[in-house]
Protein backbone atom coordinates (compact mmCIF):
# COMPACT_ATOMS: atom_id res chain seq x y z
CA UNK A 1 0.00 0.00 0.00
CA UNK A 2 1.66 3.56 -0.71
CA UNK A 3 1.83 6.06 1.65
CA UNK A 4 -0.58 8.59 1.08
CA UNK A 5 1.08 12.47 0.44
CA UNK A 6 -0.48 15.49 2.39
CA UNK A 7 1.42 18.66 0.63
CA UNK A 8 2.71 21.04 2.94
CA UNK A 9 3.07 24.55 2.17
CA UNK A 10 6.72 26.32 1.89
CA UNK A 11 5.19 28.42 4.94
CA UNK A 12 3.44 26.33 6.86
CA UNK A 13 1.15 27.98 9.63
CA UNK A 14 2.64 28.04 13.24
CA UNK A 15 1.55 25.22 15.37
CA UNK A 16 -0.46 26.02 18.64
CA UNK A 17 3.10 25.34 20.32
CA UNK A 18 5.00 27.99 18.31
CA UNK A 19 2.06 30.90 18.46
CA UNK A 20 3.93 33.41 20.71
CA UNK A 21 1.52 34.97 23.55
CA UNK A 22 0.80 38.54 23.95
CA UNK A 23 3.70 40.23 25.49
CA UNK A 24 1.66 43.57 26.43
CA UNK A 25 -1.42 43.49 28.21
CA UNK A 26 -4.49 44.65 26.54
CA UNK A 27 -5.08 48.47 27.46
CA UNK A 28 -8.93 49.00 27.70
CA UNK A 29 -10.74 51.85 28.21
CA UNK A 30 -14.13 51.51 29.69
CA UNK A 31 -16.91 54.12 28.06
CA UNK A 32 -19.88 54.53 30.52
CA UNK A 33 -19.22 54.11 33.99
CA UNK A 34 -22.17 53.12 35.57
CA UNK A 35 -23.42 49.72 37.64
CA UNK A 36 -21.97 47.34 34.98
CA UNK A 37 -18.86 49.73 34.17
CA UNK A 38 -18.00 50.29 37.45
CA UNK A 39 -18.26 46.05 38.09
CA UNK A 40 -16.06 45.56 35.14
CA UNK A 41 -13.40 47.89 36.54
CA UNK A 42 -13.44 46.31 40.29
CA UNK A 43 -13.02 43.14 38.18
CA UNK A 44 -10.40 44.44 36.91
CA UNK A 45 -8.30 46.39 39.32
CA UNK A 46 -9.48 43.28 42.73
CA UNK A 47 -9.31 39.89 40.44
CA UNK A 48 -6.08 41.68 38.34
CA UNK A 49 -6.88 39.28 34.97
CA UNK A 50 -3.64 38.13 33.15
CA UNK A 51 -3.58 39.83 30.34
CA UNK A 52 -5.76 42.99 30.83
CA UNK A 53 -4.95 46.65 32.16
CA UNK A 54 -7.68 49.45 32.87
CA UNK A 55 -6.00 52.66 31.53
CA UNK A 56 -9.47 54.76 30.41
CA UNK A 57 -12.21 56.03 31.91
CA UNK A 58 -14.59 57.75 29.30
CA UNK A 59 -17.77 59.50 31.12
CA UNK A 60 -19.76 62.51 31.20
CA UNK A 61 -19.17 64.56 34.33
CA UNK A 62 -16.24 61.88 35.42
CA UNK A 63 -14.80 63.93 38.25
CA UNK A 64 -18.20 62.91 39.84
CA UNK A 65 -17.55 58.99 39.02
CA UNK A 66 -13.65 58.98 40.51
CA UNK A 67 -13.63 55.83 42.92
CA UNK A 68 -10.45 55.43 45.30
CA UNK A 69 -9.77 52.09 44.61
CA UNK A 70 -8.70 52.31 40.70
CA UNK A 71 -4.94 52.76 40.21
CA UNK A 72 -3.94 56.37 39.69
CA UNK A 73 -2.41 55.28 36.58
CA UNK A 74 -6.21 55.63 35.13
CA UNK A 75 -6.64 58.27 32.93
CA UNK A 76 -10.33 59.67 33.52
CA UNK A 77 -11.41 61.94 30.93
CA UNK A 78 -14.61 63.32 29.09
CA UNK A 79 -13.34 63.72 25.93
CA UNK A 80 -14.19 60.88 24.26
CA UNK A 81 -12.35 61.81 20.79
CA UNK A 82 -8.95 61.99 22.90
CA UNK A 83 -9.78 58.37 24.22
CA UNK A 84 -10.17 56.77 21.05
CA UNK A 85 -7.22 58.20 19.73
CA UNK A 86 -5.30 57.01 22.35
CA UNK A 87 -2.90 53.45 22.38
CA UNK A 88 -5.82 51.75 23.83
CA UNK A 89 -6.32 48.42 22.19
CA UNK A 90 -10.10 47.62 23.18
CA UNK A 91 -13.14 50.06 23.81
CA UNK A 92 -15.62 48.79 26.61
CA UNK A 93 -19.13 50.05 25.12
CA UNK A 94 -21.28 50.09 28.24
CA UNK A 95 -23.01 53.76 27.82
CA UNK A 96 -25.96 51.85 25.83
CA UNK A 97 -28.40 52.86 23.38
CA UNK A 98 -28.04 53.68 19.43
CA UNK A 99 -26.03 57.13 19.98
CA UNK A 100 -23.33 58.46 20.44
CA UNK A 101 -22.70 54.57 21.73
CA UNK A 102 -22.89 53.71 18.24
CA UNK A 103 -20.45 55.74 16.70
CA UNK A 104 -17.76 55.66 19.71
CA UNK A 105 -18.02 51.78 18.45
CA UNK A 106 -17.71 52.30 14.44
CA UNK A 107 -14.90 55.06 15.49
CA UNK A 108 -12.96 52.37 17.34
CA UNK A 109 -13.76 49.22 14.75
CA UNK A 110 -12.21 51.84 12.22
CA UNK A 111 -9.05 52.45 13.69
CA UNK A 112 -8.78 48.83 14.52
CA UNK A 113 -9.46 48.51 17.64
CA UNK A 114 -11.88 45.98 19.61
CA UNK A 115 -14.88 46.22 21.30
CA UNK A 116 -16.33 44.67 23.72
CA UNK A 117 -20.35 45.28 24.37
CA UNK A 118 -23.42 44.75 26.29
CA UNK A 119 -25.57 47.23 24.16
CA UNK A 120 -28.03 44.64 22.76
CA UNK A 121 -29.86 47.31 20.44
CA UNK A 122 -27.12 48.42 18.75
CA UNK A 123 -26.04 44.88 18.51
CA UNK A 124 -30.10 43.82 17.56
CA UNK A 125 -30.41 46.50 14.52
CA UNK A 126 -26.73 47.25 13.81
CA UNK A 127 -25.01 44.00 14.48
CA UNK A 128 -23.96 42.56 11.39
CA UNK A 129 -22.74 45.81 9.92
CA UNK A 130 -20.53 46.26 12.78
CA UNK A 131 -18.71 42.56 12.63
CA UNK A 132 -17.76 43.16 8.72
CA UNK A 133 -16.41 46.56 10.13
CA UNK A 134 -14.50 44.44 12.88
CA UNK A 135 -13.11 41.65 9.88
CA UNK A 136 -12.20 44.19 7.52
CA UNK A 137 -10.42 46.28 9.78
CA UNK A 138 -8.69 43.94 11.78
CA UNK A 139 -10.20 44.05 14.82
CA UNK A 140 -13.03 42.48 17.26
CA UNK A 141 -16.69 42.75 18.15
CA UNK A 142 -17.51 40.37 20.91
CA UNK A 143 -20.81 41.20 22.78
CA UNK A 144 -21.52 37.81 25.15
CA UNK A 145 -22.62 40.31 27.97
CA UNK A 146 -25.86 41.91 25.20
CA UNK A 147 -28.08 38.90 25.98
CA UNK A 148 -29.16 37.00 29.31
CA UNK A 149 -26.35 38.88 31.20
CA UNK A 150 -23.48 36.56 32.97
CA UNK A 151 -25.42 33.71 31.46
CA UNK A 152 -22.68 32.41 28.81
CA UNK A 153 -25.65 32.39 26.15
CA UNK A 154 -23.83 33.83 23.04
CA UNK A 155 -20.75 32.09 23.53
CA UNK A 156 -22.26 28.61 23.89
CA UNK A 157 -24.51 28.67 20.62
CA UNK A 158 -20.98 30.32 18.51
CA UNK A 159 -18.92 27.58 20.07
CA UNK A 160 -20.89 24.50 22.46
CA UNK A 161 -23.89 24.39 19.94
CA UNK A 162 -22.40 24.90 16.32
CA UNK A 163 -22.65 21.77 15.49
CA UNK A 164 -26.16 21.56 15.88
CA UNK A 165 -29.21 23.52 13.98
CA UNK A 166 -31.23 25.23 16.41
CA UNK A 167 -34.93 25.00 15.39
CA UNK A 168 -36.47 27.13 18.36
CA UNK A 169 -35.38 29.81 21.17
CA UNK A 170 -37.82 30.22 24.09
CA UNK A 171 -36.02 32.38 27.05
CA UNK A 172 -37.14 34.73 29.74
CA UNK A 173 -34.10 37.34 28.82
CA UNK A 174 -35.77 40.50 30.80
CA UNK A 175 -34.46 40.34 34.61
CA UNK A 176 -36.85 43.28 35.45
CA UNK A 177 -39.98 41.98 33.86
CA UNK A 178 -39.32 38.50 35.99
CA UNK A 179 -38.35 40.24 39.19
CA UNK A 180 -42.53 42.43 39.07
CA UNK A 181 -44.03 38.87 37.09
CA UNK A 182 -42.93 36.94 40.04
CA UNK A 183 -43.56 38.86 42.57
CA UNK A 184 -47.02 39.63 41.39
CA UNK A 185 -47.70 35.68 41.45
CA UNK A 186 -47.13 36.16 45.27
CA UNK A 187 -50.18 38.69 45.41
CA UNK A 188 -48.19 42.20 44.53
CA UNK A 189 -50.00 44.70 43.27
CA UNK A 190 -48.02 45.69 40.14
CA UNK A 191 -47.51 49.34 40.57
CA UNK A 192 -45.50 48.51 43.99
CA UNK A 193 -43.41 46.00 42.77
CA UNK A 194 -42.15 48.37 40.18
CA UNK A 195 -41.44 50.64 42.68
CA UNK A 196 -38.98 48.34 44.51
CA UNK A 197 -37.82 47.40 41.41
CA UNK A 198 -36.94 51.08 40.39
CA UNK A 199 -35.45 51.17 44.07
CA UNK A 200 -33.31 48.43 43.51
CA UNK A 201 -31.89 49.49 40.33
CA UNK A 202 -33.48 47.09 38.20
CA UNK A 203 -35.91 49.21 36.37
CA UNK A 204 -35.31 52.88 35.12
CA UNK A 205 -37.10 55.89 35.85
CA UNK A 206 -38.90 55.43 32.23
CA UNK A 207 -39.54 51.50 32.83
CA UNK A 208 -41.12 51.34 28.90
CA UNK A 209 -38.01 49.37 27.60
CA UNK A 210 -38.61 46.71 30.29
CA UNK A 211 -41.91 46.29 30.60
CA UNK A 212 -43.04 47.61 26.61
CA UNK A 213 -41.02 44.42 25.55
CA UNK A 214 -38.69 46.35 23.75
CA UNK A 215 -35.56 44.90 25.61
CA UNK A 216 -36.26 41.39 25.35
CA UNK A 217 -37.33 42.34 21.80
CA UNK A 218 -33.54 43.24 20.98
CA UNK A 219 -31.98 40.51 22.56
CA UNK A 220 -34.26 37.82 20.86
CA UNK A 221 -33.25 39.35 17.81
CA UNK A 222 -29.50 39.28 18.55
CA UNK A 223 -30.61 35.39 19.07
CA UNK A 224 -32.38 34.91 16.45
CA UNK A 225 -29.23 35.98 14.03
CA UNK A 226 -26.68 33.53 15.89
CA UNK A 227 -28.99 30.31 16.71
CA UNK A 228 -31.62 30.59 14.29
CA UNK A 229 -29.45 32.14 11.59
CA UNK A 230 -31.64 34.68 10.45
CA UNK A 231 -31.42 38.17 10.23
CA UNK A 232 -34.25 39.63 10.98
CA UNK A 233 -35.57 43.60 11.64
CA UNK A 234 -36.24 44.02 15.56
CA UNK A 235 -38.74 46.09 14.31
CA UNK A 236 -40.99 43.15 13.09
CA UNK A 237 -41.42 41.74 16.39
CA UNK A 238 -44.14 43.37 17.99
CA UNK A 239 -43.67 43.39 21.64
CA UNK A 240 -46.95 43.29 24.45
CA UNK A 241 -46.70 44.89 27.64
CA UNK A 242 -46.45 43.30 30.93
CA UNK A 243 -49.02 46.21 32.04
CA UNK A 244 -52.11 44.50 31.02
CA UNK A 245 -51.46 41.81 33.99
CA UNK A 246 -53.24 42.00 36.90
CA UNK A 247 -53.68 40.16 40.00
CA UNK A 248 -57.04 38.21 39.11
CA UNK A 249 -54.72 37.04 35.92
CA UNK A 250 -52.37 35.12 38.29
CA UNK A 251 -55.44 33.98 40.21
CA UNK A 252 -56.93 32.54 36.78
CA UNK A 253 -53.36 31.28 35.72
CA UNK A 254 -53.36 28.81 38.82
CA UNK A 255 -56.64 27.33 38.46
CA UNK A 256 -54.88 26.18 35.39
CA UNK A 257 -52.15 25.03 36.56
CA UNK A 258 -50.27 27.74 35.56
CA UNK A 259 -47.89 30.75 36.31
CA UNK A 260 -46.94 34.14 34.17
CA UNK A 261 -43.92 35.27 32.92
CA UNK A 262 -42.47 37.44 30.14
CA UNK A 263 -41.51 35.24 27.33
CA UNK A 264 -39.53 35.60 24.12
CA UNK A 265 -39.57 32.91 21.66
CA UNK A 266 -38.73 32.46 17.86
CA UNK A 267 -38.71 29.49 15.74
CA UNK A 268 -38.16 28.31 11.75
CA UNK A 269 -40.24 26.24 10.39
CA UNK A 270 -40.78 25.36 6.38
CA UNK A 271 -38.87 28.34 5.60
CA UNK A 272 -41.17 30.63 7.70
CA UNK A 273 -40.00 32.26 10.90
CA UNK A 274 -42.27 33.29 13.57
CA UNK A 275 -41.31 35.62 16.84
CA UNK A 276 -42.66 37.09 20.04
CA UNK A 277 -42.26 38.92 23.16
CA UNK A 278 -44.92 39.13 25.79
CA UNK A 279 -46.24 37.87 29.19
CA UNK A 280 -47.54 34.40 28.53
CA UNK A 281 -49.59 31.41 30.40
CA UNK A 282 -46.35 28.95 31.32
CA UNK A 283 -47.05 25.20 32.94
CA UNK A 284 -46.12 25.22 35.90
CA UNK A 285 -44.02 22.08 35.09
CA UNK A 286 -41.81 24.23 32.76
CA UNK A 287 -38.43 24.80 33.45
CA UNK A 288 -39.50 28.69 32.51
CA UNK A 289 -42.07 28.82 35.27
CA UNK A 290 -39.29 28.24 37.91
CA UNK A 291 -37.32 31.15 36.76
CA UNK A 292 -37.77 33.81 39.19
CA UNK A 293 -36.40 37.15 40.52
CA UNK A 294 -33.90 38.96 38.13
CA UNK A 295 -33.06 35.05 36.76
CA UNK A 296 -33.06 34.92 32.82
CA UNK A 297 -33.28 31.72 31.41
CA UNK A 298 -32.98 30.42 27.91
CA UNK A 299 -34.02 27.01 25.79
CA UNK A 300 -32.62 26.21 22.93
CA UNK A 301 -34.10 23.18 20.97
CA UNK A 302 -31.70 21.82 18.24
CA UNK A 303 -32.70 19.34 15.60
CA UNK A 304 -30.07 16.83 16.59
CA UNK A 305 -29.43 17.53 20.51
CA UNK A 306 -32.54 18.22 21.74
CA UNK A 307 -33.35 20.97 24.48
CA UNK A 308 -30.37 22.93 26.15
CA UNK A 309 -31.23 25.07 29.09
CA UNK A 310 -29.42 27.79 30.36
CA UNK A 311 -30.62 29.66 33.77
CA UNK A 312 -28.56 31.87 35.99
CA UNK A 313 -29.19 36.02 36.98
CA UNK A 314 -29.48 37.99 33.77
CA UNK A 315 -29.53 41.41 35.73
CA UNK A 316 -27.24 43.23 37.78
CA UNK A 317 -23.93 45.06 37.65
CA UNK A 318 -21.67 42.02 38.98
CA UNK A 319 -23.00 39.14 36.64
CA UNK A 320 -23.00 41.50 33.63
CA UNK A 321 -19.70 42.41 34.20
CA UNK A 322 -18.40 38.70 34.09
CA UNK A 323 -19.32 38.54 31.04
CA UNK A 324 -17.41 41.79 29.90
CA UNK A 325 -14.41 40.48 31.61
CA UNK A 326 -14.52 36.96 29.78
CA UNK A 327 -14.72 38.54 26.67
CA UNK A 328 -11.89 40.56 27.32
CA UNK A 329 -9.86 37.70 28.61
CA UNK A 330 -11.20 35.61 25.37
CA UNK A 331 -9.56 38.70 23.21
CA UNK A 332 -6.47 38.38 25.25
CA UNK A 333 -5.84 35.33 25.26
CA UNK A 334 -6.20 34.93 21.11
CA UNK A 335 -9.79 34.60 20.27
CA UNK A 336 -10.60 34.12 17.07
CA UNK A 337 -13.29 35.44 15.00
CA UNK A 338 -16.40 33.13 14.92
CA UNK A 339 -18.09 33.83 11.60
CA UNK A 340 -21.59 32.36 11.81
CA UNK A 341 -23.61 32.78 8.46
CA UNK A 342 -27.02 34.25 8.82
CA UNK A 343 -29.46 35.36 5.87
CA UNK A 344 -31.98 38.05 6.01
CA UNK A 345 -35.27 37.00 6.58
CA UNK A 346 -39.14 38.60 7.99
CA UNK A 347 -41.06 37.56 10.64
CA UNK A 348 -43.86 36.86 8.67
CA UNK A 349 -45.25 33.03 10.41
CA UNK A 350 -47.47 32.37 13.07
CA UNK A 351 -47.20 30.61 16.32
CA UNK A 352 -50.24 27.85 16.42
CA UNK A 353 -50.51 27.53 20.58
CA UNK A 354 -52.93 27.54 22.94
CA UNK A 355 -54.16 30.93 23.98
CA UNK A 356 -55.75 32.23 27.58
CA UNK A 357 -58.63 35.15 26.53
CA UNK A 358 -59.62 37.36 29.66
CA UNK A 359 -63.23 39.25 29.09
CA UNK A 360 -64.47 42.05 31.61
CA UNK A 361 -67.66 42.58 30.87
CA UNK A 362 -71.45 44.08 31.99
CA UNK A 363 -72.86 41.16 33.00
CA UNK A 364 -75.90 39.64 31.05
CA UNK A 365 -77.68 37.15 29.21
CA UNK A 366 -75.82 35.77 26.27
CA UNK A 367 -72.82 37.21 26.20
CA UNK A 368 -70.97 33.19 25.92
CA UNK A 369 -72.74 32.42 22.78
CA UNK A 370 -72.00 35.25 21.18
CA UNK A 371 -68.39 35.21 22.16
CA UNK A 372 -68.81 31.07 20.90
CA UNK A 373 -70.15 32.03 17.86
CA UNK A 374 -67.44 35.13 17.31
CA UNK A 375 -65.14 32.37 17.92
CA UNK A 376 -66.50 29.47 15.84
CA UNK A 377 -66.64 32.12 12.53
CA UNK A 378 -62.94 31.52 12.47
CA UNK A 379 -63.23 28.12 13.62
CA UNK A 380 -61.48 28.06 16.73
CA UNK A 381 -62.43 25.67 19.23
CA UNK A 382 -63.02 26.87 22.47
CA UNK A 383 -61.58 24.54 25.44
CA UNK A 384 -62.70 25.82 28.77
CA UNK A 385 -64.36 28.60 30.38
CA UNK A 386 -63.43 29.41 33.65
CA UNK A 387 -65.82 32.19 35.95
CA UNK A 388 -64.86 33.39 39.91
CA UNK A 389 -67.52 33.99 41.62
CA UNK A 390 -67.15 37.03 44.16
CA UNK A 391 -66.77 39.66 41.77
CA UNK A 392 -69.53 42.55 40.88
CA UNK A 393 -71.62 41.94 38.04
CA UNK A 394 -70.85 45.36 36.29
CA UNK A 395 -67.31 44.40 36.23
CA UNK A 396 -67.26 40.14 35.88
CA UNK A 397 -63.73 39.15 34.60
CA UNK A 398 -64.26 35.26 33.34
CA UNK A 399 -61.64 33.39 31.29
CA UNK A 400 -61.56 31.74 27.96
CA UNK A 401 -58.98 29.14 26.96
CA UNK A 402 -59.30 28.14 23.21
CA UNK A 403 -57.45 24.88 21.35
CA UNK A 404 -54.25 26.13 19.17
CA UNK A 405 -55.05 28.48 16.50
CA UNK A 406 -53.58 30.90 14.06
CA UNK A 407 -53.34 34.35 16.13
CA UNK A 408 -54.19 36.35 13.12
CA UNK A 409 -58.09 33.85 13.16
CA UNK A 410 -58.00 34.94 16.74
CA UNK A 411 -57.17 38.79 16.30
CA UNK A 412 -59.90 38.85 13.93
CA UNK A 413 -62.59 37.28 16.54
CA UNK A 414 -61.60 39.79 19.53
CA UNK A 415 -61.82 42.92 17.18
CA UNK A 416 -65.60 41.53 16.57
CA UNK A 417 -65.80 40.53 19.94
CA UNK A 418 -64.02 44.01 21.57
CA UNK A 419 -67.51 45.76 19.85
CA UNK A 420 -70.21 43.98 21.76
CA UNK A 421 -71.26 46.90 24.36
CA UNK A 422 -71.14 44.29 27.25
CA UNK A 423 -67.32 44.51 27.00
CA UNK A 424 -65.95 46.77 29.64
CA UNK A 425 -62.08 46.91 28.29
CA UNK A 426 -60.62 45.03 25.73
CA UNK A 427 -59.93 41.20 26.00
CA UNK A 428 -56.39 40.51 27.01
CA UNK A 429 -55.31 37.34 24.92
CA UNK A 430 -51.86 35.56 25.78
CA UNK A 431 -49.92 32.72 24.26
CA UNK A 432 -50.50 29.43 26.83
CA UNK A 433 -46.90 27.59 26.42
CA UNK A 434 -47.43 23.88 26.87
Amino acid sequence: MSEAKVPVSSQAAPTQRERKPRVQPLRIAIFGFGTVGSSVARILVESKPAGLELTHVFNRGVERKRVDWAPESVVWSEDAEAVLASDVDVIVELAGGLDPAGEWVRRALEAGKSVITANKKLIAFHGVELERLAAAKGGHLKYGAAVAGGIPVIPAIEQGLAGDRIQRIEGILNGTCNFILSKMEEGAEYATVLDQAQQRGYAEADPTEDVGGFDARSKLAILMRLALRVAVDPEEIVPQPITTISAVDFSYARDLSCTIRQVARAEKSGGEVSATVGPMLVDLRSPLAWSRGTENMVILSGHYGGDVVFSGHGAGGQPTAVAVVSDLLALAHGSQRVEIPSTPGRVGGEFEVPHYIRFLVDDRPGIVAAITGALAKEEINIRAIVQKPGYPQHALPFVVTVEPCKSSALKRALASIHTMDCMREEPLDLQMLE
